[in-house]
């Protein structure tokens, strides 16, 4: 049974899109978790030790822990480090669940009555806050004092955010800019078998499960109102695409300040893993083989913007299928 779908109520939108909505709102209330009970907080298997040595960075998945500078280090000191960056990490993701909401709300209060995305659009912030409680918990967990979101970003988090939401094309391709990296990493993780400790692969679990629901709508979204775009509006689109790709993957996975001082990294190091060695370039890359395949359907593949893509090193392939695993970074070793 698909929502109303009367185009002044809905919006005017297909009934294609509007029964996609209807399935995820419907995904959302049979399918989903609360950090408080899916996850077993306490229980002595899920117990986290911060000398662990399942806290080292694997050099497959992480720019850092592929340098050898980092795989010269004593273990203790690669389980310091490892630590840190991934509660880090975890950190700004929840940050970034915070402005996705602040966003997304601030769009859908413009929304008329009886709309198909004012409904999802809440589940899926239902699901972002239970996100953050869970990230934060583990971070608590992990018992790393770490800052999240560099000193820029957290100043503009919040402009970002109500800015969205006059935007709404511009705040849902920075949506894919900050949940894809997040989603590909964790997924290759679980491909890999990456060893992490259990609590931690518990969350990303969770959020895997959850997150295909918010990615596979922000793809709807962008097809369903690109058609009604502006060849201008297309254009700065098609510019905006790969520039906010490029700028969240650095806030996501890019090292603070802090960390930097913290455990004296050498410039050359942060310069080789942040993103010049080929390992690191092809990370990179692998992050937006999606984006590629959406930018392409989309119309955004611009010659200005594809030149674009290949400046910021974010160029490369075309995913064939949504979750295609991708081998390059492994290659690259």
């Amino acid at each position: 049974m698909s929502i109303d779908s009367n185009p002044r109520a809905a919006g005017g939108f297909d009934e294609v899109y509007l029964q996609t909505l209807d399935d995820l709102s419907d995904g959302s209330v049979h399918r989903h978790f609360d950090p408080y009970l899916d996850v077993a907080w306490d229980a002595p298997e899920l117990a986290l030790d911060p000398n662990d040595p399942r806290w080292v960075l694997p050099p497959a998945l992480d720019p850092l822990g592929a340098t050898q500078w980092y795989r010269d280090l004593p273990l203790d000191r690669q389980i310091e480090i490892g630590r840190w960056r991934i509660a880090n990490t975890i950190k700004v993701g929840a940050a970034f669940e915070s402005i996705l909401i602040r966003g997304m709300m601030q769009y859908i209060m413009k929304l008329p009555n009886k709309s198909a995305e004012f409904r999802y659009c809440l589940h899926e912030m239902t699901e972002e806050c239970n996100h953050i409680q869970m990230f934060q918990e583990l971070v608590n967990r992990i018992d790393a004092d770490v800052p999240g979101m560099r000193p820029g970003f957290r100043r503009l988090s919040p402009l970002i955010g109500v800015a969205g939401g006059y935007a709404h094309m511009i705040l849902f391709i920075g949506i894919l800019g900050g949940e894809e990296p997040i989603d590909h990493f964790q997924k290759a993780v679980m491909r890999e078998g990456a060893s992490l400790p259990p609590l931690v692969l518990r969350t990303m679990q969770i959020h895997i499960a959850e997150e295909a629901r918010h990615i596979s709508f922000a793809h709807e979204f962008l097809h369903a109102h690109m058609a009604r775009m502006s060849r201008r509006q297309q254009r700065i689109c098609a510019i905006a695409f790969p520039i906010a790709m490029r700028w969240l993957v650095g806030e996501i996975f890019g090292p603070s300040k802090d960390f930097i001082e913290r455990f004296d990294v050498p410039d050359e190091v942060i310069r080789e893993a942040f993103w010049r060695s080929p390992m690191s370039r092809a990370l990179l890359s692998d992050y937006f083989a999606e984006m590629r395949t959406l930018a392409k359907d989309l119309g955004l593949m611009t010659p200005v913007a594809k030149r674009l893509w290949k400046r910021l090193h974010i160029d490369g392939g075309y995913a064939r299928y949504r979750g295609e695993p991708t081998r390059d970074a492994r290659a690259a070793l």
